[in-house]
């Protein structure tokens, strides 16, 4: 079997115009291994799982990927995210009363083990400041204590594990048009 390379020294659309690559410019990303819990029915905010990041261009996009370890008994868990101080990534699906839309979540947890929630979104924040994007978490159900990077117990036993989150933002460079 031959191998053929191709060469190029552009690559352009049918009408001349430059071909819409998007490229990764910056990654910045915060690894949380402490332990947080809450047993809020309100969002608050999990302590060190936040990063900022500051665009080079105001048309660039910023890229998120969230991977939370969470833990609990009987805890129906609901994550947010914000953008500085404004919620992104909200559902917009009809919430029955008294639930919470969440932009991911809605992890059902059981007193051993801790499970995985994760979450990817693409934002367009419009801007060369620097912002911060931050996890926020709530306890859907009956304010169960809700725990970040352990599970429900702390009695030492094999099964009470420990785990990391992690929060990562790339700034993407806008596809040319």
């Amino acid at each position: 079997v031959s191998m053929s390379t191709l060469k190029v020294n552009a690559i352009t659309e049918t009408d001349g115009s430059a071909f819409p690559f998007g490229k990764v410019l910056q990654a910045v990303s915060t690894t949380k291994t402490d332990h947080f819990s809450t047993t809020s029915s309100s969002l608050v905010e999990v302590t060190g799982l936040n990063v900022s990041i500051t665009p080079s261009a105001a048309t660039s996009k910023i890229h998120l990927n969230i991977d939370v370890s969470v833990g609990g008994a009987t805890a129906y868990v609901g994550f947010n995210i914000k953008r500085d101080s404004t919620l992104i990534a909200v559902s917009t699906a009809p919430s029955n009363s008294g639930s919470h839309d969440a932009s991911f979540g809605q992890v059902i947890v059981q007193y051993s083990g801790i499970k995985n929630s994760g979450f990817n979104f693409l934002d367009t924040p419009n801007t060369t400041s620097a912002i911060t994007y931050k996890v926020f978490v709530i306890s859907q159900y009956n304010n169960q204590t809700v725990n970040i990077n352990r599970t429900y117990n702390t009695t030492n036993n094999l099964f009470d594990q420990g785990g990391c989150s992690t929060i990562t933002a790339m700034e993407v460079a806008a596809w040319v048009n």
